[in-house]
């Protein structure tokens, strides 16, 4: 009898002629959609990608050069609470695509796994170091002049 969880994972599960129950998980990888829009590139992109349409190296790149540019934003403490919860918006969003892009039934690279990694960590830094900066910021501080 087989069980299905989701869009990828395949339960098969019977008895043996022994009497034993027997469980197979059988992962369906998803299948790749469309090419990068990077321009010369020819990767693929992974289903969890399929928004910003960029495969795994060009996503990492991407969100590098933003958490970059964000900690420059934020490295004051003056930036405004609607601001703020953007980015820690952003950074949920972000590690969101990335993790079910990492686990979704691709082989990777242990190359591309390190990338990964370094990319969620970068992520998880960014919002410590926005925490960090609106905690120097005084109390009833508005980021004026």
């Amino acid at each position: 009898m087989d069980v299905t969880f989701g869009a990828n994972i395949v339960l098969h599960y019977g008895f043996s002629a022994s009497g034993m129950l027997s469980i197979v998980n059988r992962r369906v990888a998803q299948p790749m959609a469309t090419a990068c829009k990077e321009k010369g590139c020819k990767n693929m992109v992974p289903r969890a990608l399929e928004s910003p349409a960029l495969c795994l190296v060009h996503f990492t790149l991407l969100v590098e050069k933003t958490c970059a540019e964000i900690r420059r934003e934020t490295v004051y403490g003056k930036t405004p609470h609607g601001r703020q919860m953007e980015i820690v918006q952003y950074i949920a969003d972000q590690g969101e695509m990335l993790t079910r892009a990492a686990t979704g039934g691709v082989v990777l690279a242990d190359e591309m796994k390190a990338r990964i990694l370094n990319t969620l960590l970068t992520l998880m830094n960014l919002r410590e170091n926005l925490d960090r900066a609106a905690m120097r910021q005084p109390v009833g501080r508005t980021g004026g002049t």
